[in-house]
């Protein structure tokens, strides 16, 4: 058995000047103690660390890049506003019977991302009360933990689309998992509500070609938003409050997320002031209305 002893070099010890340790190899033996300088440890170790951190930072810089590229490209991709998707529709289309028409009127689509917890009760009850008909993407994962919320969310006149199934960043799965995370999504929704999501909003917003081309395959449009209240950063219902209002917009999709402790709590100033402004509430459907939203395109 040995035991392998490090010391920083003293003045009286002759080591390479690159390498200030002595490295020693103290081998028990019959009644007494060896101890061997090990010369061969000596390291380089100065002349290697300037290449290590350069290389280090080229590393972090490349990371960097390609995420700032990734972002560019999903904000270049061709997106569509609700007016253009309605210029779209034919001359003299109508909207449903008894829907709002948005070229008419001021609409703005409130829409709430995740899970269909607890709070989406208590968010259920406020838009009924102001009477304001949503969209809600819903991931996958616990929808079957809470099959009596997501009927409801169908039964009060809402709209449901697919936000995946474990919220990854698409750009960043292969294609074959980006069709299993909203396959799987998408059965889940069709199982409890009996109607299939024609709508899907990729976590993040993180779009590009083949989640476009994905989307498509499945019969499924993107949804992303005008704006964002940033509740997953706070709890504090008066900013997220102020955040929306400030943002919001005739023709407008607000991003909120229910999970989170300040937003539902912010949602009555939220309503009570939309309402005042003389919004009308819509789905991402009815914003869209007399056209219907083409699968694989993405609206913003």
């Amino acid at each position: 058995m040995s035991l392998l002893h490090c010391s920083v070099a003293t003045g009286g010890e002759k080591v390479a000047a690159d390498f200030p340790y002595v490295c020693h190899v103290t081998i028990p033996a019959i009644g007494q103690l060896f101890r061997l300088k090990i010369v061969s440890l000596r390291v380089n170790f100065l002349k290697r660390r300037p290449r290590f951190f350069i290389l280090l930072t080229l590393v972090v810089l490349a990371t960097v890049t390609v995420t700032v590229l990734l972002i560019i490209q999903a904000y270049k991709m061709e997106t569509l506003s609700p007016r253009e998707e309605r210029d779209r529709a034919a001359s003299g289309a109508a909207v449903p019977s008894g829907q709002v028409d948005c070229r008419k009127a001021k609409c703005i689509a409130l829409t709430f991302d995740g899970n269909p917890g607890e709070p989406t009760v208590r968010l259920l009850d406020l838009l009924k009360e102001y009477r304001a008909p949503s969209t809600f993407f819903l991931e996958g994962r616990r929808i079957h933990k809470f099959p009596e919320v997501v009927r409801r969310i169908a039964v009060d006149g809402h709209e449901i689309g697919n936000h995946t199934w474990t919220h990854p960043a698409l750009t960043d799965i292969s294609d074959a998992r980006i069709r299993a995370e909203l396959k799987r999504t998408e059965r889940a929704i069709t199982d409890i509500t009996g109607s299939k999501p024609t709508l899907m909003r990729p976590p993040g917003g993180r779009t590009d070609d083949r989640v476009s081309k994905v989307s498509k395959e499945l019969g499924m449009a993107q949804v992303l938003w005008t704006v964002t209240a940033k509740d997953y950063a706070t709890d504090d219902s008066a900013l997220i409050t102020k955040r929306v209002l400030a943002g919001a917009d005739r023709d407008g999709i607000i991003l909120l997320h229910p999970l989170h402790k300040g937003t539902v709590p912010a949602m009555p100033a939220i309503l009570k002031a939309l309402s005042k402004q003389n919004y009308t509430f819509v789905t991402v459907s009815q914003l869209l209305a007399p056209s219907k939203a083409e699968p694989g395109k993405i609206y913003r």
